[in-house]
């Protein structure tokens, strides 16, 4: 059995494919030949829809490009004299700032949920990930529920066993959608001014977001990605070195593609004494340390713990701020700001927090400058798996996650109650946890695409009150799923009570803790006004 399913297209489609994709039956491909507006629209899009890159791109791109010059298209020309520039440059004199010139846009398809948080691990670059929320799980790819199927499972004992307990998870998935969505349809009425379409997109869009934990870890995404040479070098090294093996060969596939159009970016990946040892000291130093803390805290039995806690801050955090923002309007030492702003009054002390945040209610995206990347928050977090995935995106700060297990349990919306299918969600998490422990013993990494995104999961997130501001104000808004919007609401209130940063806390005047009922009805309200705007 294959691990990736390949799409067919016609000879037509496929003609005009071969201009614009450097493959056309791999999960991996560049883009290439395309206006960068068109890349850019094409990742935005992809993100919502259920259907592949190419094939998205041909349904709804095409019709509206002039494609008629690009019969003669040839991608290599001109490389071979661009290859000897950088050749010089990049290899002979080693200028890594070189490779932060050219950069990709890369389709990563049929990906686990386990592989696409290792594929967004860079800072440096920019994603896009197929939602959850706005595309049931359910539809197959070629014949079969999409999963990943590892080759090594697969063929050993339990090979059968993953399979058919993955198909029963799907199984379920696809039932409880329905049912959760004529419950939701039954149950909140739709608003005459809204038409049919958004309340049907709101309801179900309701639905999905609550029965989304059913989904395994193993569930397939397809994901975009924008990055330089230089990022990808990097996180090519980093999977290469990786415990999982699909993102090892991940790893092959995409270095496979991205040599089509960056070759020289990437041609220390496979230098022995350069991607070689930098690939041999990501996993010496992984394996050591996972050997060394397993030798001094494998007795350790975990202690009760709320769900988000803050474990690191500074007291003086607000003053570090303060003395910050008057740093460019004056020439006074820092340390010598600091202690005039402590000796600040009250009334001083709002006035100059005031002007620098100035007014934001016309639009959250106004935000203040780099003083507020002065004090620093860090949040212990465990939450189910779903909400990590999208708080895991935000990559201006620090985070690590520990490895996904059943073990923490898990967390049953309410709506799953109200429409009466507790039981079967129930049933899909035993049959997650039973497999776990089945596969765990021969297969310990791959064993995490056993578990239910609804089991918990523990990370640390580390930011500073710039980034704060805008994770938080993102995560708390209606259109938000319940699970994250927990754990940024809860941030935002240990920062003004238990750090006591109340000034930077009031700053973030988005912060939103009504119910909204239907979290995406105003997403879906405002998509319809701007669908109906004429042009």
């Amino acid at each position: 059995m294959t691990v990736y399913v390949p799409e067919e297209y016609t000879a037509d489609e496929a003609e005009i494919l071969r201009r614009y994709f450097t493959n056309l039956d791999g999960p991996v491909f560049a883009l290439v030949n395309l206006p960068e507006v068109v890349k850019g629209a094409l990742f935005a899009r992809y993100s919502r829809s259920p259907k592949s890159l190419r094939r998205l791109f041909l349904d709804e791109f095409v019709g509206d490009l002039d494609i008629s010059g690009d019969q003669t298209v040839d991608a290599t020309v001109g490389l071979n004299r661009a290859e000897e520039l950088y050749e010089k440059v990049f290899l002979e004199y080693g200028d890594d700032s070189v490779a932060q010139l050219g950069g990709v846009h890369l389709a990563c398809e049929q990906a686990s949920n386990v592989l696409t948080k290792i594929l967004e691990w860079g800072r440096l670059m920019s994603y896009l990930e197929q939602s959850t929320r706005y595309i049931a799980y359910d539809a197959r790819l070629g014949g079969r529920y999409r999963f990943h199927r590892d080759p090594s499972v697969l063929s050993s004992k339990i090979g059968a066993r993953y399979v058919g307990d993955m198909d029963r998870m799907f199984d379920s998935y696809s039932t409880l959608v329905n049912r959760v969505t004529d419950h939701v349809r039954a149950t909140v009425p739709r608003d005459p001014l809204d038409s049919d379409f958004v309340y049907r997109q709101a309801t179900r869009a309701k639905a999905l977001d609550a029965v989304r934990g059913m989904l395994p870890a193993a569930s397939l995404s397809n994901l975009g990605i924008y990055g330089s040479g230089q990022a990808f070098e990097g996180l090519l090294l980093r999977m290469r070195a990786h415990p999982l093996p699909e993102a090892r060969h991940y790893a092959d596939l995409m270095l496979q593609e991205m040599r089509k159009v960056i070759p020289s970016f990437l041609k220390r990946v496979d230098v022995p004494n350069r991607g070689g040892r930098w690939t041999e000291y990501f996993e010496q130093t992984r394996v050591d340390t996972a050997a060394t803390v397993h030798a001094l805290f494998a007795d350790s039995v975990v202690e009760p713990a709320a769900p988000v806690t803050l474990v690191d801050f500074d007291p003086e955090g607000e003053d570090k701020v303060l003395a910050a923002i008057c740093y460019p309007h004056t020439n006074l030492p820092e340390h010598q700001l600091l202690d005039r702003v402590r000796r600040l009054s009250a009334d001083d002390r709002v006035a100059l927090m005031t002007a620098y945040v100035g007014d934001r209610s016309a639009n959250r995206r106004h935000k203040p400058g780099r003083a507020f990347e002065r004090t620093d928050y860090r949040f212990d977090v465990l939450s189910d798996y779903g909400a990590f995935r999208d708080l895991q995106r935000h990559r201006l700060l620090t985070i690590e996650w520990q490895p996904l297990t059943p073990y923490h349990g898990y967390t049953r919306p309410e709506l799953v109650d109200e429409a009466g299918v507790s039981d079967a969600f129930d049933e899909t998490m035993d049959r997650s946890a039973e497999l776990y422990d089945l596969m765990v013993p021969e297969f310990p990494v791959p064993a995490q695409y056993a578990v239910s995104m609804a089991y918990r999961v523990r990370y640390v997130m580390q930011f500073n009150a710039r980034e704060a501001m805008h994770l938080l104000e993102l995560r708390s808004s209606p259109q938000g799923h319940p699970a994250y919007r927990r754990v940024a609401l809860t941030m935002h209130q240990l920062i003004a009570e238990q750090a006591g940063h109340r000034a930077i806390a009031a700053a973030m005047s988005h912060i939103t803790d009504a119910d909204p009922g239907l979290e995406r009805l105003e997403a879906e309200r405002r998509a319809e006004a701007r669908r109906n705007q004429t042009p």
